[in-house]
């Protein structure tokens, strides 16, 4: 059987079907993969088909399975299939515990099938595997990368002189403290890498997830950067010892003698800078074409250099142990208790350029500044997760790997420390930079070639370990310029390799040493302590996702890992520190503001969450206190009426939502209802909710979406009112449009669901605010003058006074006055009544000019003869669907109904309704035809009464008023007199 041959099995028993599903054949698809189509069955109807009716399955084969395994597999296939079927099959179509379901838990983009309704066919798609990389184990892809990078140029040119200066004593204290903020380092790299299934990237990918993507990206690129710069450290100090050992192999040479003010007199060569240059440019390209041949690659040739590297070291101590005094040079004294105790103590002093004691030197060293001269031989813990994708169980390898390259480096240290300031005179130790290789055994080259090959590992572990950080960086997609460094699953970020080159080579040509070292240091700094501060905020939320594998770590070693970080950078040097950590401020807010924003789950996320909570239980169920009362809108934003199409929202409902804060301050929550069937519509209302959100984040409106589904409007509305909100943080005002268009548009559904929506907010004791006139609402570029006009008629609590008030913090409304208009009921009272409202007012801090109309002059108002009309219609339709009402009930022989309830009318109350709405609107007419906005207190629907007669008496409220606030308190105070 050949690639393209097909097997046919009819019959029931030669393949499983999965919980009641069908297959019926598909044409086969690319690529040799296997293609199953299912067509749903309902659960227990397979077994009472004949055979005839099983669709055919057609499973295209790959060319190179053995026939032996595909008859075995279908007989697997015959056998198990039934048992299958019949012992999950109650479980229905839910998802079940598999491999797709698994693989899809870790990431993996696996499409497993969705659950199938009647009528619906689902393709499963089974492709070949695809060929994953070679992965690296814990040996070779964590301990040897950070061996490597570990075990620098520090120490074997620096070391000895380190010794001298510090003294043995100090110097211990010197690599105790270095070693300590990488150890604290590793134990909360250790916690976070074991928390869980860990993507390329090394520690950006850590510290993005638990400190955000804004965070993760700036010191992400900083620490690229770092690894990139290090790489020309590197670079530049092998090219500068091999010629310093080979000085013929200089293309320019240049020798340069100083005299020191010490016994031992030498002349002390320096390579030219163009020999630096060349060389080093010749070098970053060899090393980068090996990292251009892939992980496999680096594999093979980094071991080769660990070894020599290894080598040097044993010759190093075999020749300490073996040195005697003046052999094999002066100032050798061998393992001498009387050089340990002379080399115990400090000698800072001054020094020339190339570190040699001269009292007339320009450099003064003390503790701070050897500090930034040892710390990069500490660096290069991270080498090992930045190639976190080519390994293969990183949970495991990167705690073990990296802490114990970390032990082995701080013992060796240590160790070298006690060797070197036993071994040679201080002033031996002060002058000669090669001590290693002096004392080595058998010879001096051999320390030389493992200063290079050192070097030159460090080089390509940097080189490695940068590209994949960038590509991870750009993977993410959060800065959309970095999608070029994008690079696929199981493939060599070559463009990113490219990149690195250009910046490592670019360094080189700088050609400079000490200006190189400091920089890599303050980025590997900020990397370290921004990995202490997300085990650090981890390990004190606690989730319920935190269960690190690595137990030993605690909230307050990582605190300290931070802040010894921060306290290391400043030693070396404050202006480097500053100029690191200001890159990283400006790579953040540019991240915030191009960035694409998403949602990993971080640390900050949860903070939040927990301190909401926290917050909340603190405010308890108790009512809030008027001075902390801030108004909480429930934004009904269903509309009477249609909106255009993809604006779930009428666009002024925002703009009004956000005039009810003060300076932004306070949440508003936004709903719609969708009608129907909650299962049937669950999806409908999820892809609504996303819109909704889309939407108020584009009107730059702080408020929350909320989508119900509900058979009616009245019904999911109490459904909203009673369960919206958490204790205190429930909403407190529901704020609609008033339905200007039911009686042009004929709509009669919506009298009874608009008296219903204000019914349920009277019971729930939540307060209203209707707003008509909303098409002409301002925006906040719309600036608008005249007076904003309360007409205080009942006792709202002061939400009428400070909705005033809060308009006038918002641009459009801050020219405005406040006029309070108040109605005694005699000529006698308004006196009285006036001077009690101003001194209110005064006692609230709230300016307004108050005005108070009597009774008597209301009823002396002329009547103007639009609203004459108004009202003579209005009454006219409120007799027409009485004689209705009356007539249908005669005809059943039944109360007088309306709405599906009892009513009971009056019609000498319903004239004095009609009446007292008329002259309150001409009252509201008279006195504020020039406002900018209107606020009038808003009568509840009369008992009894159908509620096509309140849209009338409403109608009559709001004739020709353009811009309307109507508005009811719920017996709560809003503001205080007091302080």
């Amino acid at each position: 059987m050949e690639g393209g041959e097909e097997i046919e099995i009819a019959e029931e028993n030669e393949f499983p079907s999965v919980i009641g599903r069908k297959y019926s054949p598909v044409v086969a698809h690319d690529n040799d993969s296997a293609v199953i189509e299912m067509s749903s069955v309902r659960p227990g109807s397979s077994s009472s088909l004949p055979n005839h009716d099983l669709k055919k399955v057609k499973v295209g084969v790959h060319a190179n399975m053995a026939s032996e395994e595909r008859d075995e597999s279908l007989s697997n296939h015959s056998s198990n299939g039934p048992q299958r079927e019949s012992k999950l099959e109650l479980f229905g179509f839910d998802s079940l515990v598999n491999i797709l379901g698994l693989k899809s838990m870790t990431g993996d983009q696996i499409p497993a099938p969705s659950s199938p309704r009647d009528g619906e066919d689902i393709t499963l798609t089974l492709e070949q595997p695809k060929p994953t990389a070679d992965k690296s184990g814990m040996l070779m892809g964590v301990f040897m990368p950070c061996l490597q990078n570990i075990l620098g140029i520090i120490y074997y040119i620096r070391f000895s002189w380190i010794v001298g200066m510090a003294g043995i004593g100090e110097s211990l204290l010197l690599v105790v403290f270095c070693g300590s903020c990488t150890f604290l380092t590793t134990i909360s790299l250790s916690a976070i890498a074991s928390n869980g299934a860990m993507k390329g990237g090394g520690p950006y990918y850590l510290i993005g997830r638990a400190l955000g993507p804004e965070v993760g990206v700036s010191i992400g690129l900083c620490f690229f950067l770092g690894n990139a710069i290090a790489g020309a450290m590197y670079v530049l100090g092998a090219v500068e010892t091999f010629l310093n050992a080979v000085p013929s192999a200089g293309i320019f040479r240049e020798t340069i003698t100083r005299v020191n003010g010490t016994d031992i007199a030498e002349p002390i060569t320096s390579p030219s800078l163009h020999d630096l240059q060349i060389y080093g440019i010749v070098v970053s390209i060899l090393l980068c074409f090996v990292v251009f041949g892939g992980v496999k690659m680096i594999n093979r040739v980094a071991p080769a250099f660990l070894v020599a590297v290894l080598f040097s070291l044993l010759c190093i101590f075999v020749g300490i142990f073996s040195a005697r005094h003046d052999r094999p040079a002066a100032g050798i004294t061998g393992l001498s208790l009387e050089s340990f105790k002379n080399n115990w103590g400090s000698a800072y002093q001054m020094t020339n350029n190339a570190g040699i004691p001269d009292p007339n030197g320009n450099i003064y060293w003390n503790f701070n500044a050897l500090v930034g001269l040892f710390f990069p031989a500490v660096t290069g813990i991270m080498a090992g997760s930045n190639r976190s994708a080519s390994l293969k169980d990183t949970q495991r390898a990167i705690p073990v790997g990296t802490l114990a390259a970390t032990l082995t480096t701080t013992s060796l240290y240590l160790v070298s420390v006690l060797l070197f300031g036993a071994v040679a005179t201080r002033d031996k130790l002060l002058t000669d930079r090669l001590l290693s290789a002096t004392v080595a055994w058998p010879f001096p080259a051999i320390v030389y070639v493992g200063i290079i090959l050192s070097t030159l590992g460090a080089a390509l572990q940097s080189l490695t370990g940068a590209p994949r950080l960038l590509a991870a960086i750009a993977n993410d997609e959060i800065l959309p310029v970095l999608n070029y460094f994008k690079v696929a699953d199981g493939h060599e970020p070559h463009v990113a390799t490219l990149f690195t080159a250009i910046i490592c080579i670019g360094c080189v040509v700088i050609g400079n040493l000490d200006l190189v070292s400091p920089t890599t240091t303050m980025f590997y700094l900020v990397c370290y302590a921004g990995v202490n501060l997300s085990c650090f905020l981890l390990d004190l939320l606690d989730a319920p996702s935190w269960r690190p594998r690595w137990k030993f770590h605690h909230w307050s070693l990582s605190l300290v890992g931070a802040l010894l970080c921060i306290v290391t950078m400043f030693l070396i040097s404050w202006a480097f520190t500053i100029v690191s950590l200001a890159l990283a401020s400006l790579i953040y807010y540019y991240v915030s503001i191009k960035g694409k924003a998403g949602d990993w789950g971080d640390g900050f996320k949860s903070a939040y969450f927990q301190l909401a909570l926290r917050s909340l239980r603190s405010l308890g169920a108790n009512q809030v206190h008027p001075k902390n009362w801030y108004p909480i809108p429930l934004v009904f934003c269903r509309p009477w009426g249609k909106l255009p199409e993809n604006v779930p929202c009428h666009p002024k409902l925002a703009d009004f939502a956000n005039c009810m804060k003060k300076k932004g301050r306070g949440m508003s929550i936004f709903v719609s209802i969708i009608d129907g069937d909650y299962h049937e519509r669950a999806e409908d209302a999820k892809d609504a909710c996303k819109e909704l959100s889309t939407y108020i984040d584009y009107k730059q409106c702080e408020g929350v979406a909320e989508i119900v589904v509900a058979p009616s409007m009245s019904e999911g509305f109490r459904g909203i009112v009673q369960t919206m909100g958490l204790g205190n943080l429930k909403p407190n005002i529901i704020v609609m449009r008033y339905p200007e268009i039911w009686r042009r548009e004929n709509l009669t559904d919506i009298p009874a669901t608009f008296v219903g929506i204000i019914n349920d907010c009277i019971v729930a004791n939540k307060a209203v605010v209707i707003v008509k006139g909303l098409d002409e609402w301002p925006n906040e570029y719309q600036r608008q003058y005249g007076t904003i006009d309360l007409y205080w008629i009942v006792r709202d609590g002061g939400l009428m006074l400070l909705l005033s008030q809060l308009l006038l913090t918002k641009d459009s409304f801050e020219g405005c006055k406040i006029q309070v208009f108040c109605i005694a009921e005699e000529d006698s009272d308004a006196e009285g009544l006036k001077a009690d409202v101003k001194k209110f007012l005064y006692d609230l801090r709230m300016q307004a000019e108050v005005i108070v109309i009597s009774m008597k002059s209301w009823e002396a108002e002329g009547e103007q003869q639009e609203s004459v009309e108004a009202f003579s219609a209005a009454r006219q339709r409120v007799n027409s669907y009485l004689e209705e009402m009356k007539e249908q009930a005669q005809r059943d022989r039944t109360p007088l109904m309306a709405d599906g309830k009892p009513v009971f009318v009056e019609e000498q109350q319903v004239e004095k309704f009609l009446y007292t709405t008329l002259k309150l609107n001409l009252m509201v007419q008279k006195y504020s035809r020039m406002a900018a906005v209107v606020l009038v207190s808003l009568p509840p629907p009369p008992l009894n009464h159908p509620a096509t007669f309140y849209m009338e008496y409403m109608d009559l409220l709001v004739e020709n008023i353009p811009r309307l606030l109507i508005v009811r308190g719920y017996h709560k105070d809003v503001v205080t007199l007091f302080t």
